[in-house]
């Protein structure tokens, strides 16, 4: 409702991941790189980690779009809340082999075959896991059980781990050890900074057909804009399409910084509660600390007792001693 309003052909801050409005910062960028190069140059297995709403998703669609292009097979698990035979099944129906009353060892065998034939064509094959920090850590060893599908210089399935930074902690374990010798490439994407923010914001609004964007965006509204979203893309997306709104319903041209901070306090952005975990552990310090200070008061009240005992021992055996006779 408020594109011709700004001078708009289409929705500039969807917060779905349309790889044209892809942003390159120079940590994108390298990203970005770090996964291509690892599927082309079949290096096994590459990790990106990201916080919440760093821009993961639309890096990855983007990928996907140059290995369509490249006639690059691939499986793109979305979801991968899935035991290890449901995550072979998902595997092997995205690349459209037969799933249908197959066992795991069964479909092991379809995958083997199936890369095997790729690669003796010349054919690079690809499995990419989106939101991969919900892997369970039965499906990671499965995953690290596909890295050995490989000849004597190449591995057969490039696999690609994308997730949240629990993915790393994941990772770190002990079980996990073999899985983490594996990894060929890691990144991380991060927040945008001042400078970024500007760049990400001016970038989408002229691509969605406004040309001159500073006009909807003045400096000092895209300082607050970064201050309350902390540089995270999604949050950025979140507040500027409120924004548009408000200003439209306001009939005002240029977004004011109240504007995203009022927003902002709508949405609740600067609070942050404790992760469930995170509460629990501090409810058992909490419960640790108390039982503590219980048992120290006993052990007091325990001594103070005792001490009161041996003074009254002594006071009774002094009385009934003879004057100058010595008393145990």
């Amino acid at each position: 409702m408020y594109k011709r309003f700004y001078n708009l052909q289409r929705s500039p801050f969807d917060i779905t991941p349309d790889p044209s409005f892809l942003f390159l910062t120079k940590k994108h960028n390298e990203a970005l790189a770090a996964l291509y190069y690892g599927v082309t140059g079949r290096k096994g297995f590459v990790v990106l980690t990201g916080e919440v709403g760093t821009g993961k998703t639309v890096l990855v669609r983007c990928l996907l779009n140059i290995l369509n292009r490249a006639n690059i097979a691939f499986a793109y698990v979305f979801n991968p809340l899935l035991s290890p035979t449901e995550f072979l099944q998902y595997i092997a129906g995205d690349l459209r082999l037969p799933t249908s009353g197959k066992n795991k060892s069964d479909l092991l065998l379809e995958l083997s075959s199936y890369v095997i034939a790729r690669h003796r064509k010349g054919m690079t094959t690809v499995l990419v896991v989106d939101e991969a920090h919900h892997l369970s850590t039965e499906v990671l060893e499965e995953i690290r059980l596909l890295t050995n599908l490989e000849t004597g210089d190449a591995k057969l399935l490039q696999i690609l781990l994308i997730g949240q930074p629990e993915l790393d902690e994941s990772l770190d374990s002990v079980d996990l050890r073999q899985l983490k010798q594996r990894i060929a490439l890691r990144s991380h994407l991060g927040s945008l900074d001042l400078e970024e923010t500007c760049g990400y914001v001016y970038r989408r609004l002229q691509i969605a057909g406004n040309k001159n964007p500073a006009e909807i965006f003045p400096m000092e509204t895209i300082i607050e804009l970064h201050r309350q979203s902390r540089g995270y893309p999604r949050l950025i997306n979140t507040l500027c399409e409120n924004a548009l709104i408000h200003g439209y319903a306001s009939q005002i041209r240029a977004i004011t910084p109240e504007v995203i901070e009022e927003i902002a306090v709508d949405f609740r952005l600067n609070i942050l509660r404790p992760a469930k975990a995170e509460r629990e552990k501090a409810a058992e310090a909490s419960t640790d600390v108390a039982r503590a200070a219980r048992t120290l008061l006993d052990l007091y009240e325990h001594l103070k007792n005792e001490q009161g005992n041996s003074a009254d021992l002594r006071m009774m055996v002094g009385t009934g001693a003879r004057k100058n006779e010595p008393y145990i």
